[in-house]
């Protein structure tokens, strides 16, 4: 017993001493604070403290600072709190948080940052917090996601991003939150979600995207959560849902869409989403609904505040309803001896065919016409809320709509809070100064389709809320400054298909903000230096169907933060080379439908280290050279070269990191000089569509299966060999474990000793003739 007896006496000369220092550091307490030792809890809330309390107790496990006036969060504020595991810092005025500002908290459990006034987090802000499980900035003002942001967070469950500035999702915005289970993107300004933008969060089930500017419904981004169980997307300004925006949710369980602009739901919009059983579709515009093909397990409709016509067009809808037991909740709108009816109290045969058709047609209108989609709306104060004549204007959604009302003059006297305001298919040649005084909240303004010429002076003063102006499809052939200089916080101007001949430069230096420009199919011939100085902001230029024929070196280098390029259908005869130096975040390059012919070496070196989608295709290359592609194999993950006239084409195995080529429509001559490629496509494990084109006796054959053509080749027969060596040593492995397994028996070991013999000869003369070829 000596040796336990010792071991006992000195863990406790060593843990005594530290009795009274555990004590002492439990019972000290900054004066700002209140500590609770046996809940090992501090509070040290609305205290005006301008800097993380130093003397918190260490054993400390939850720390309250709420209230305060922080401003920064600077690196390691929480080290000495190893045992922390919640952390509120909600209205701490945070404009700031430095990196490694939570290292040392790998306990931690719930971070709470909202109601905070940060518009931006550094890459390695969050690192440390392996263990937190909840995550809250709702209610801050950040602007943009940059990809990995949140990878050191692998095992969060809760991501509340509610009720900041977000307008754009990046591709893979949310890498590494591999546990996540409820994303919370609500209230911001997002319109466009990037196809990858939820790739990787495998867990997700729960997806809110509610009160947002979604102009249509993002079915490829949303797709890449395939374990969604709900999605939210209510109070987004949707028309149309169809099966072509291309939502596919095997598991989605309930999708909510209520109170937006739903005016057309195609038939198979849900045709992928087979165990849907919850559908909302409250305070939309809908007047018909048809019978919904694909969710076999839809067992709730909610049409509540919608103006449904029950005419004679509804009936196969109430079949449908009946005999899919679904259940219903939503009233007519009209004809007039069904008003106020509830739908799911109708049978088919209450829907009368009237006999003339005609009759019931022209009431059906002109309920379209005089309705306002939330009944009589009216203001706090009993007023009636103003709305052109020719117009409708919705106060729950705050859209107001004039569209094909045959205007010859922008309308005035909208609601005040309108936040979408569509004037598409009517006729104003110009835009005068002021048109849009009030709409101070306006969020989204269309103007397709106007014939406009000319935005005047001051066209847009007032609008300091616009984000999206829709121009495109009318007579625009310049755009000055002083036109839009009224919408600093403009991100998103769409001029595609109006008469522009180059780029409106002096109009994207008053736009800071401008994160997205659509000029495709205009008469643009000539990028040049200058074009777009000041658009810092800028990611997203599409400058698709003009006539460029040259990109200056240097005229899209001040748009340091762009991600997408598209300079297809032009008339470029070389890759802009020169021109892609200074773009340190591009993304996606599409040079498709140009002359090109063919492609030199280290064409698209500038961008090697960010390119992740290359588009050539149906450019006219007859020749790639050997280097084309040199400096793309960190990053490429898509290469378009179909549909050109390539008959050969060199190897790329460089690019060790493509998830999809495409080599199709090409007339590839498969003879000797083809092998490499032959060979690098045999190791690859994607299809790629190459055939071949010549000679005859391999017409139609694939590039990567006609070995036949490629075996009189030099080079192959060695190649054939090397591969052969493989099967050998298989063989020699085999024969021996039957040796071994087989020694009793006479047969079966004569014949396994015999054939190792061989196996191992051949072996043997393989590795002599190795060692005497070093």
């Amino acid at each position: 017993m000596e040796g336990p007896r010792c071991t006992l006496a000195l863990l406790l000369s060593l843990l005594l001493p530290l009795g009274p220092a555990w004590h002492a550091a439990a019972q000290r307490c900054p004066q700002t604070c209140v500590c609770d030792n046996s809940r090992r809890y501090v509070s040290c809330r609305h205290q005006n403290i301008t800097e993380v309390p130093k003397a918190i107790p260490e054993l400390t496990q939850r720390l309250d600072l709420q209230g305060n006036m922080l401003k920064v969060i600077p690196p390691a504020a929480f080290q000495d709190l190893p045992y922390l595991t919640q952390l509120d810092l909600r209205h701490c005025q945070v404009e700031t948080v430095a990196e490694g500002a939570f290292r040392g908290l790998g306990r931690l459990l719930h971070l709470n940052l909202a109601s905070n006034r940060l518009s931006v987090l550094p890459q390695e802000a969050l690192d440390g917090l392996r263990s937190l499980r909840q995550l809250e900035l709702e209610g801050n003002m950040l602007e943009e996601l940059r990809p990995g942001m949140f990878g050191a967070l692998g095992a969060l469950a809760t991501l509340n991003l509610a009720r900041n500035a977000l307008v754009y999702l990046p591709a893979m915005a949310f890498q590494g939150l591999v546990r996540a289970r409820w994303l919370q993107l609500s209230h911001n300004m997002l319109s466009v979600l990037a196809p990858e933008a939820l790739a990787g969060l495998p867990a997700l089930r729960r997806l809110s995207l509610h009160h947002n500017e979604l102009q249509a419904l993002p079915g490829p981004a949303l797709s890449q959560a395939r374990g969604l169980a709900r999605l939210e997307l209510g109070h987004n300004p949707f028309t149309y849902v169809g099966e072509e925006d291309e939502l596919v949710l095997p598991g989605l369980r309930e999708l909510m869409l209520d109170h937006g602009a739903l005016q057309v739901l195609d038939p198979r919009a849900f045709a992928h989403c087979p165990r849907l059983h919850t559908l909302d579709l409250r305070g939309n515009q809908l007047d018909a609904l048809p019978s919904l093909q694909g969710p076999g397990q839809l067992r709730r409709l909610r049409l509540q505040g919608n103006p449904l016509w029950c005419g004679c067009q509804a009936q196969p809808l109430l079949k449908w309803l009946a005999q899919a037991r679904v259940h219903l909740d939503g009233t007519c709108r009209g004809p007039r001896h069904l008003r106020g009816e509830a739908l799911d109290a109708l049978r088919p045969s209450d829907l009368r065919c009237p006999a003339d058709a005609a009759e019931e047609q022209e009431e059906r209108l002109a309920a379209v016409r005089l309705r306002t989609p939330s009944g009589a709306p009216e203001e706090k104060d009993g007023a009636a809320r103003p709305c052109p004549r020719a117009c409708w204007c919705a106060s729950a959604s705050r859209h107001s709509n004039c569209e094909s009302r045959g205007l010859q003059a922008v309308p005035r006297s909208f609601p005040s809070d309108t936040q979408l305001l569509d004037l598409r298919r009517n006729h104003f040649p110009s835009v005068p100064r002021a048109a849009f005084t009030g709409l101070g909240h306006l969020v989204s303004l269309h103007l397709q389709h106007c014939g406009i010429a000319e935005l005047e002076a001051g066209a847009l003063v007032g609008l300091g809320s616009l984000i999206y102006l829709y121009l495109s499809d009318n007579q625009l052939s310049g755009l000055t400054a002083a036109a839009v200089e009224g919408a600093p916080r403009l991100g998103y101007l769409y001029l595609e298909r109006n008469r522009f001949l180059q780029v409106p430069g002096a109009a994207l230096r008053a736009l800071p903000g401008l994160f997205s420009l659509h000029l495709q199919d205009n008469a643009v011939a000539h990028l040049a230096p200058g074009d777009l100085t000041g658009v810092q902001a800028l990611r997203w230029l599409y400058l698709s169907g003009n006539r460029i024929t040259q990109v200056s070196r240097g005229a899209v280098g001040p748009a340091l933060e762009l991600e997408k390029l598209h300079l297809d259908r032009n008339q470029l005869r070389e890759v802009p080379t020169g021109a892609l130096e200074g773009l340190p975040a591009l993304l996606e390059l599409q040079l498709s439908g140009n002359p090109l012919r063919a492609l030199r070496d280290a064409a698209f070196q500038p961008v090697g280290q960010t390119l992740q989608h290359l588009f050539l295709n149906g450019s006219g290359l007859e020749q790639v050279s050997p280097g084309a592609f040199w400096g793309l194999g960190l990053r490429l993950q898509s290469l378009h070269l179909q549909k050109n006239q390539l008959q050969t084409l060199p190897a790329l195995p460089d690019l060790s990191r493509l998830e999809l080529v495409d080599l199709s429509g090409n007339p590839f001559r498969c003879d000797c000089r083809l092998l490499p490629l032959h060979r690098w496509l045999t190791r690859l494990n994607l299809r790629v569509g190459a055939t071949c084109a010549t000679p005859p006796s391999a017409r139609g054959q694939r590039v990567k299966a006609a070995a036949a053509v490629f075996e009189t080749c030099p080079g192959w027969t060695a190649r054939k060999a090397k591969r052969m060596q493989v099967p050998r040593l298989g063989a020699w492995r085999t024969a021996m474990k039957g040796r071994r397994r087989g020694a009793g028996k006479v047969g079966h070991g004569m014949w396994g000793g015999f054939w190792a013999s061989r196996v191992l000869t051949s072996l043997g003369s393989h590795s002599f003739h190795s060692k005497s070829g070093q």
